[in-house]
């Protein structure tokens, strides 16, 4: 009976209630629950970008598929976000946090257990799923144990712990790939969410908002989550089915129609998902435009790069993931100073500069292959990383700060939403990108490789006096030899299919920069 009442007690600690308890420390050990699960999360978004190669190994899939470990945790997670405020109010912050973290690891368990890669991709969904519910109210949670003057710092602390997160993913995915296997990248964020779960019973919150919780919109959330299915799986699918079949261009019509059906349902007075209302208000607009494209830009850079480093440049798991942490470490060092840049210059000059950064970064990547060596192309990812310090606060900043208080959550909810879509639709269209140009440029090196090519009749004489120097049987010589070639073929297109995804990423890039530098005349409309 003690236990019981110590349980009913416990379920219905408020904020104060919890000061009451453990004094002072119980802002920063709410901090530390939230941050760490929350970092979980994200880490767990990026892990999977070098398993890419090896999954396509397993099950004998292409990049179509297999960027599906990445796209299906983002567009669940934008989905999903929309749901925290509706759940948290039902049945209390703690018992979603401790739900959400199950469900995370649920989805591990069964991502990492998964005979076919449909279930990979299911354990994803589930996993994404749980992040995006949890992002909200690890924010949140800031927001309630930080006093208005501190929140500042409450954020910056947990813009840190994304990008670092996000950072390091991949190169504790490469350990784990390269020490044990692929698999385990799954299991790998389970003993600090566990950590995590025990601590959101003694510091995280549980008692519910006072008042009766609005009724969830479900007829707009039905809508969005057809429409990103349908789009996601038309951009996958349409390379490899035919971007005329009828099965793509009922995925797209019916994307587009329930997408339009989302748009219009937020207008309804019960509609409670997305603020349209927010739209309006140019400066906001223009932002949202920014966080969509920088969206799309960001994210399929880190999907990018550990894949071209691993099918192109043929480096280890490990060192593909290590690309990426020094360049992510300072963007996170570097974050309080460019939190407060942000509040002393207009945002656009910020956006713009963070944006340059990444669009010479993709540039320079576009002309890299094989030979290129791995301090150039960890130097290129250094420089590109860095503009997320730059284009992050200052994206924030030009959003929010034109906005009445009252409308200050949702639109940063708003921004969040676009900044996932956009990276959700942007690995799934760059890989696209890449396969048909990858395609194009096989089609052109095939159409050369004639009886008058030089290169090729030496290429193959000198496989040919390999073969006879090792004892080959003549008659194998030919079947051999034209097999190398075709693989050096598949290989140069490989690369050139990469470097226009590098190319295509500047461009994002350079378009963003289009709104950021028209902030300026929008400013207070």
């Amino acid at each position: 009976m003690r236990i019981w009442e110590i349980q009913l007690v416990g379920f219905s600690d408020g904020i104060d209630d919890l000061y009451g308890r453990y004094g002072p420390a119980y802002r920063w050990l709410a901090t530390a629950t939230g941050l760490l699960a929350f970092f979980t999360m994200a880490f767990s978004s990026t892990i999977v970008n070098v398993a890419v190669p090896d999954v396509m190994g397993a099950y004998g899939v292409g990049q179509d598929q297999a960027q599906f470990l990445a796209t299906s945790f983002f567009a669940t997670m934008t989905a999903s976000q929309l749901v925290t405020n509706w759940v948290s109010q039902r049945f209390g912050q703690r018992l979603t946090f401790a739900s959400a973290l199950l469900l995370f690891s649920f989805g591990s368990v069964v991502s990492g257990v998964g005979l076919t890669f449909e279930f990979v991709i299911f354990g994803r969904i589930m996993q994404g799923f749980a992040a995006g519910i949890l992002q909200p109210l690890v924010m949140l949670m800031l927001l309630q144990v930080f006093p208005p003057e501190r929140r500042g710092l409450a954020m910056g602390l947990f813009s840190m712990g994304i990008v670092a997160a996000i950072g390091v993913g991949p190169y504790i995915g490469g350990l784990t790939i390269d020490h044990l296997s692929w698999r385990y990248i799954f299991l790998a964020p389970m003993p600090p969410v566990i950590l995590a779960f025990i601590m959101g019973f003694f510091f995280v919150p549980s008692a519910k908002p006072a008042g009766q919780s609005a009724p969830f919109d479900w007829i707009g959330y039905v809508f969005l989550c057809v429409s990103l299915f349908c789009l996601m799986t038309g951009i996958a699918n349409g390379q490899r089915e035919g971007w005329a079949s009828n099965e793509i261009v009922a995925l797209f019509s019916i994307s587009i129609l329930t997408g339009t059906g989302f748009v219009f349902s937020q207008f309804r007075s019960s509609a409670g998902l997305l603020d349209m209302s927010l739209f309006r208000n140019r400066q906001f607009a223009v932002t949202a435009v920014i966080a969509l494209l920088f969206g799309f830009g960001n994210f399929s850079t880190m999907y990018i790069f550990p894949v071209f480093s691993q099918l192109v440049q043929e480096y280890t798991a490990t060192l593909a993931g290590l690309l990426i942490v020094p360049g992510s470490l300072l963007a996170m060092l570097v974050l309080p100073l460019t939190g407060r840049l942000s509040d002393m210059v207009s945002p656009q000059f910020p956006i713009i500069f963070g944006l340059s950064i990444f669009t010479v970064s993709m540039l320079f990547m576009a002309g890299a292959d094989i030979d290129t060596v791995v301090w150039s192309v960890g130097f290129f990812v250094f420089v590109g990383r860095l503009g997320i310090a730059f284009v992050v606060p200052s994206m924030n900043v030009a959003a929010l700060a034109s906005l009445p208080i009252e409308k200050i959550s949702r639109g940063a909810g708003a921004v969040n939403f676009l900044l996932l879509l956009g990276g959700s639709c942007g690995i799934n269209i760059l890989v696209v990108i890449m396969e048909q140009r990858t395609q194009h440029h096989s089609d052109l090196l095939v159409a050369t490789q004639t009886a008058g090519n030089a290169a090729t009749r030496e290429l193959l004489s000198s496989v040919h006096g390999l073969l006879g120097e090792g004892g080959v049987s003549l008659s194998l010589h030919s079947p051999v030899a034209l097999d190398y070639l075709g693989k050096v073929i598949h290989a140069q297109a490989n690369t050139l299919g990469f470097q226009d995804g590098f190319m295509a990423l500047a461009f994002v890039f350079l378009i963003a920069i289009i709104p950021a530098s028209i902030l300026a005349w929008t400013r207070g409309r």
